[in-house]
């Protein structure tokens, strides 16, 4: 078991400050509730201190593939300074979306093993964060017979699943998406952009004035 580096007493204050300005500031309507984590029988995912969501907006926070959870959490961890070999000891999460992720990359990694094992052709996943890399790592470090391996650059970074013994195929070349042109017939706008245990609990009231703490 990987030793306890952040816990609630070191880090629960600075996380519950950060989140009760931001969702004030952004007019949405959560609950959340800061906990060390508990150590789970896989090690997937390994975290210190959890932080799991709630209330009217939930749906929003996971919509687009948790989208605005993800973003919460990475602009928290870049709020306490946390080295990126620390990323994976903070989780946010809600609805357990983390474990339901987590199954479903786990699916994905043993399909793509069978059809690399079936046609000896490597296969590419598309690009995903490091915690989610690992999970697939993980998920095939049990093959005698195939490797995997992180591939790319920034947000491009993606894992390769080979044959064992085969050589690593070269990245693919960065794609960028077309920037919408101006002028003749164009119409107004500019680029669109696609894309444990006793820690504080806050929850906001629907006027936006000043969390209450839970007792």
């Amino acid at each position: 078991m990987t030793e306890r580096k952040y816990s609630v007493a070191t880090i629960g204050l600075r996380i519950d400050g950060f989140l009760q300005t931001t969702l004030e500031n952004a007019g949405i309507e959560l609950d959340y509730e800061i906990q060390d984590a508990s150590p789970r029988e896989d090690d997937f995912e390994t975290p210190d201190v959890s932080v799991r969501f709630s209330g009217p907006d939930v749906d929003l926070l996971l919509s687009n593939r948790a989208e605005l959870l993800l973003a919460l959490e990475q602009l928290t961890m870049e709020t306490l300074r946390m080295p990126s070999e620390d990323h994976s000891r903070l989780s946010f999460d809600a609805n357990d979306y983390r474990l339901l992720r987590i199954e479903e990359l786990r699916m994905s990694a043993m399909a793509a093993a069978e059809k690399v094992k079936r046609t000896g052709v490597p296969f590419r996943f598309s690009p995903m964060n490091s915690r989610e890399r690992r999970v697939i790592h993980l998920s095939l470090r049990g093959e005698t017979t195939l490797r995997s391996e992180s591939g790319g650059v920034g947000p491009g970074r993606h894992v390769v699943v080979y044959p064992a013994g085969m050589a690593s195929l070269p990245d693919p070349p960065p794609t960028f998406a077309a920037s919408p042109r101006r002028g003749a017939g164009g119409g107004g706008g500019g680029p669109r952009r696609d894309r444990g245990e006793g820690g504080p609990r806050r929850d906001r009231d629907r006027r936006g004035g000043p969390p209450r703490g839970r007792r």
